[in-house]
């Protein structure tokens, strides 16, 4: 079992001060792992000191300075790609194959994505009778989710090196030690001591100081909508700059006359990617009534030829979700719409054949499922998919925008035609026949999928602080 007890502060590993031990189970096996320090309010004090300390010089660096080292980064990151993605195919339950594509991939993009903006950013804009300077924000408090670990980090990790803040981050106690290995890449490319710190923890105790902590300008949270709003109280009374990225419901908008042999693929593959452990899963599949059967009939196939296995195995297949918790929820949600009357497709609540312990999920499709039901509703997280049907096309954008959530869309037809439809949906993102967003493209949302964006430009600007000179000479 992996012990990663120490945390990195101040270009150092160091002991906790009075954290307690907490076991990382593996979620094919229901067994230990590793084990972490759940981080202090004196450790979290420690760590905002020395980011503090370190803002005064690493703040005042120049962009061919910060290039470099966001390079460095990049190149000691490929050395330690297996590490990684062996950490998460046990901590996370990502099959191998997948952790070292996908995963280990997502976080080289986010660094190269501000990389790029970085090259181009213009740190003064010129204004009639004024300039917009932008300058560092500060100490930048990062907490960070287990299902797209090294992404997550990545995307607030870079744009705060590239905008000259300095920085703690607490990973996600699910999935510790990729972000450890994180830190001991920063290490090796020469990051500052301070400019880069990490407190290992859990929410209420970790997350909490950090959210609270009055010496933190800004603070970047990804995760629940529950969650952030916790994060959002915490630090109301510091009135810092709170970055969101929250929970969704995306819709896949199937169009009347799309192709299905060649747009639905794509889309229809996003429910199970990760597990359908991803915030923008298209899992809300929404048909014009007569294409309902031909829908249901792709969704079945392909979701019952999805094999399930061992994440420490190669191949194309999926693994377990991340925890027990995670896995009666999304169990629960399947249970429901039985219940609830909707028709199961394939899959269910039941444990895959041939397979006796892990949280595994079999991928899942339901039809006749009706607005009402709690799994219309309800953010999944795990591989399901849910086909709705309407009768018109003007109420199948009322029934995509019919949440709480503003995250992602998903439209499966006719780019073309698809242009004219992506204006009407409430989404901070809509993608053509495929369900991501292109690299460097700003990644955020509306409504409760939270506030602020992070990739490419838009990420890096937020990371900033915005200040207008007026009176210089001319």
């Amino acid at each position: 079992m992996r012990e990663r007890l120490q945390h990195y502060i101040d270009g150092k590993w160091v002991d906790s001060e009075g954290g307690a031990r907490r076991e990382v189970i593996n979620p094919a096996t229901e067994e230990a792992c590793a084990v972490i320090t759940v981080g202090t309010k004196a450790d979290v004090d420690k760590a905002v000191a020395a980011a503090r300390r370190a803002f005064k010089t690493y703040s005042q660096t120049t962009r061919a300075e910060r290039l470099a080292l966001l390079e460095r980064i990049v190149e000691e990151y490929k050395k330690r790609a297996q590490d990684l993605a062996q950490s998460m195919a046990e901590e996370m339950g990502a099959p191998l194959s997948f952790a070292l594509t996908a995963q280990v991939g997502a976080g080289i993009g986010g660094f190269i994505s501000t990389i790029q903006a970085l090259k181009d950013f213009e740190f003064m804009e010129d204004g009639p009778g004024y300039k917009v300077a932008y300058e560092p924000i500060g100490v930048v408090g990062m907490i960070t989710p287990w299902n797209w670990p090294l992404n997550q980090i990545a995307l607030k990790v870079a744009p705060a090196l590239a905008a000259g803040d300095t920085m703690v981050l607490k990973p996600s106690e699910e999935c510790p030690t990729n972000a450890a290995i994180f830190a001991e890449i920063l290490d090796a490319a020469g990051v500052p001591p301070g400019v880069f710190n990490l407190v290992q923890g859990d929410g209420p105790t970790t997350g909490n100081a950090i959210s609270s902590h009055p010496d933190v300008e800004m603070v970047s949270f990804t995760g629940s909508t529950r969650a952030g709003i916790q994060v959002a109280i915490a630090a109301a009374p510091t009135v810092k700059r709170v970055h969101q990225e929250l929970g969704g419901k995306s819709p896949n908008l199937v169009l009347p006359d799309a192709d299905l042999a060649t747009q639905l693929p794509a889309v229809a593959m996003g429910p199970l990617i990760n597990t359908g452990q991803s915030c923008i899963s298209p899992t809300k599949v929404l048909v014009a009534k007569d294409r309902e059967a031909e829908v249901v009939g792709f969704y079945k196939q392909m979701y019952a030829a999805t094999p399930v296995g061992d994440p420490m195995a190669e191949g194309n297949h999926l693994g377990p979700v991340v925890n027990k918790a995670q896995y009666e929820k999304v169990k629960d949600l399947i249970q429901s719409a039985i219940d609830e009357g909707a028709t199961l497709e394939t899959g269910g609540p039941d444990l895959p054949p041939g397979v006796n312990r892990g949280y595994y999920i079999q991928p899942t499709v339901f039809s006749n499922v009706t607005p009402d039901m709690r799994i219309a509703q309800e953010e999944i997280f795990g591989p399901v998919a849910t086909i709705l049907t309407y009768d018109s096309l003007e109420d199948g954008i009322e029934l995509a925008n019919a949440t709480e959530y503003g995250l992602s869309a998903a439209i499966t037809g006719d780019p073309a035609k698809a242009a004219a439809v992506a204006g009407k949906l409430r989404a901070g993102m809509v993608a053509i026949n495929n369900w991501g967003p292109s690299p460097g493209a700003p990644f955020g949302g509306y409504k409760q999928s939270g506030n602020g964006r992070e990739g490419g430009l838009a990420g890096l600007k937020d990371f900033m602080e915005m200040k207008a000179i007026s009176g210089l000479p001319a």
